[in-house]
């Protein structure tokens, strides 16, 4: 179990639990402010404008990621007042691509410190490249269009159809159960992750 780590490799186990903290906290922000630049103030009226973590993820999912190594969060917002016919997508988007983000400025600056020979280690862990992974995963799994994760959202408002066949209460149990399978797959996103993260490091290691 994911909490083992913080007896055999506490340097490990913090690491991750921080950078995962951040990473959704960042990512909720983002959804946040994007909201809000299409006109819809609930994210500031449910008080979810903040760094606290419990805000975003609650006790559950700070509780899940101190155990499992699982979180999740939440950004109230209120499609209906948004200012552009596509701004579901681009309220949806706007999380992972924080991660996005998040993952190009960490394995930038990995690679950066690799090519001056400084090892960016700390104890047992590599924070940068944990924190760049961990942000190619989040991008990666969050913009698959299922619901609820926020792919399903952008794919929904550019695709009526499926938006319809996502607020059909009838559909309700098949996306759940789609949904739990993408869910006890997406371990294998760390692979894929892996090889995004080594190509881009690589990638920036061949320009120094």
């Amino acid at each position: 179990m994911f909490i083992d780590n913080l007896q055999h490799d506490p340097a490990y186990y913090i690491t991750v639990v921080t950078t995962v903290t951040v990473s959704i906290v960042l990512h909720e922000l983002g959804h946040g402010i994007a909201a809000i630049q299409q006109g819809d103030d609930t994210p500031i009226a449910a008080g979810h404008m903040t760094w606290n973590p419990l805000v975003h993820m609650g006790a559950m999912g700070l509780g899940l990621l101190l155990v499992v190594g699982v979180a999740f969060g939440s950004m109230p917002v209120s499609p209906r007042r948004f200012r552009s016919p596509y701004g579901e997508a681009i309220v949806a988007a706007a999380g992972p691509l924080v991660n996005a983000t998040l993952a190009l400025l960490a394995l930038t600056l990995f690679a950066g410190l690799l090519s001056e020979g400084i090892d960016p280690r700390i104890g047992g862990a590599n924070p940068l490249w944990i924190l760049g992974l961990l942000n190619i995963v989040l991008f990666l799994f969050n913009m698959i269009p299922i619901a609820p994760l926020d792919g399903a959202a952008v794919l929904g408002n550019f695709v009526p159809a499926y938006h319809a066949f996502l607020t059909k209460p009838e559909n309700g149990k098949f996306i759940w159960v789609a949904f739990g399978v993408v869910f006890f797959m997406a371990g294998r996103l760390f692979r894929l992750g892996a090889d995004i993260a080594s190509g881009y490091v690589d990638f920036i290691l061949s320009l120094a």
